[in-house]
């Protein structure tokens, strides 16, 4: 869909990728510039909204772990009065709009009223941090899959994951809003199979200013988590092929060794 495929009353869902605006797709900021509405997540870099122009209205509807402004159902209301009022509206998610951020919730209660609503991707935050990093996430011969999950959990519940499925010393995991779940990851991975000295980076504040990573391993995990994250966001990937990278040059040496043996 084109950006000119806009009119009053209906609804974009953009991605807003992991904060450093230069990040931002071309399409995403033609989007901003023709919205009249902007509701905006709390991870949504600082950056990206001063490229809003001063007439667009900006509402934050942010919701951090432990502090949420909005339920889901008052985001939902607040969108579809501002659509049904003739608005241009934006949803401005950080990352990427399908990853973890209740997109569907959000389609769904604007299809029910007869609303048109659209998707803008945005970078999630892992392909940002492993770029940051300079790694690849899917190191050939050593990271058959990537898969990313969500690490939060109701409060008082226990992270109900798939741990033995996860356990795959040829996969790379990207656990999302993993600050409270490391010591959970750690332990239940290791349990599962994967070995304690599997490597790990843990990232906080991605491609902002004030982005931190730490190389570490799986055992190690809740200190390192503990030593950078605060309450900042937390992104933990594991996986072999997030190893430093000259041990990942290392890796990619001894696949093409063994090829050319065979």
């Amino acid at each position: 869909m084109s950006v000119d495929d806009f009119p009053s009353g209906s609804v974009w869902l953009v991605g807003a990728g992991p904060g450093d605006p230069d990040l931002l797709t071309r399409k995403a900021e033609a989007l901003l510039r023709r919205a009249s509405v902007v509701f905006h997540d709390a991870l949504v870099g600082p950056g990206v909204l001063d490229l809003i122009p001063d007439h667009v209205r900006l509402v934050s509807v942010g919701k951090r772990s432990g502090r949420h402004s909005r339920d889901q159902g008052a985001i939902n209301r607040l969108l579809i009065e501002a659509a049904s009022d003739g608005e241009r509206v934006v949803r401005l998610k950080g990352g990427d709009p399908t990853l973890f951020a209740r997109s569907a919730e959000e389609m769904a209660a604007l299809s029910a009223e007869g609303i048109a609503v659209r998707i803008c991707p945005g970078i999630t935050a892992a392909s940002a941090a492993a770029a940051s990093a300079g790694l690849s996430l899917s190191l050939r011969g050593h990271a058959r899959r990537v898969e990313f999950v969500t690490a939060h959990a109701a409060p008082g519940h226990p992270l109900d994951l798939d741990w033995r499925r996860l356990a795959d010393p040829q996969a790379t995991i990207a656990f999302y809003m993993g600050r409270g779940a490391a010591a959970d990851i750690s332990r239940n991975l290791i349990a599962a199979g994967l070995a304690a000295a599997t490597p790990v980076i843990v990232a906080c504040d991605i491609s902002l200013p004030g982005e931190t990573r730490l190389q570490t391993r799986l055992d190690l995990l809740p200190f390192a988590v503990a030593t950078i994250a605060d309450d900042r966001p937390t992104l933990i990937i594991v996986g072999e092929a997030v190893a430093p990278p000259g041990t990942a040059m290392a890796q990619i040496a001894a696949t093409k060794a063994a090829d050319a043996q065979r």
